[in-house]
């Protein structure tokens, strides 16, 4: 039980809380690095370049903190500036699009009539010019035993 007892005081006086540390820079980076005007940004962020010179395993962890805020959070430049909800709206309006353009290409492609070319009777004639021509006379329409539709497309 002692020995316990013991163990414990050692491992707690041992730890460093972050609340210990000498004289941070910055407390709390997330909140308060947004806050100030830009000269006063820089003039942190010089101060943290200065403390990143110094041996980093004795830099304390609030230092470390905000020394990462400073130079990749989300401030300035780049804070998110969307709002909630607008995530939806983007969808809407690409889904929205894709259809709009869906809607257009189906009416123009329906719009023109087929060529005469596209008709079955003209493609079923263009199967005999073919054969009284000998067209393809090893795999195609004029070769012997041919089962094929030949030109004769779906229409």
């Amino acid at each position: 039980m002692f020995r316990n007892a013991a163990v414990r005081t050692v491992q707690l006086t041992g730890r460093r809380f972050q609340s210990t540390a000498v004289n941070p820079v910055l407390t709390q980076a997330e909140e308060t690095f947004g806050k100030l005007t830009e000269t006063a940004q820089r003039e942190e962020v010089k101060r943290l370049s200065e403390i990143m010179k110094a041996d980093w395993l004795k830099v304390p962890i609030e230092d470390k903190r905000a020394i990462f805020y400073a130079t990749y959070g989300s401030h300035n430049r780049r804070r998110v500036r969307g709002k909630p909800g607008d995530g939806m709206k983007v969808f809407v309006g690409v889904v929205g699009t894709i259809a709009l353009s869906l809607a257009v290409s189906t009416m123009m492609r329906n719009s023109v009539p087929k060529p005469r070319t596209m008709t079955k009777e003209w493609q079923e004639a263009s199967n005999e010019y073919a054969r009284a021509r000998n067209i393809n006379p090893i795999s195609g329409v004029s070769s012997e035993g041919y089962k094929g539709k030949g030109f004769v497309q779906n229409v």
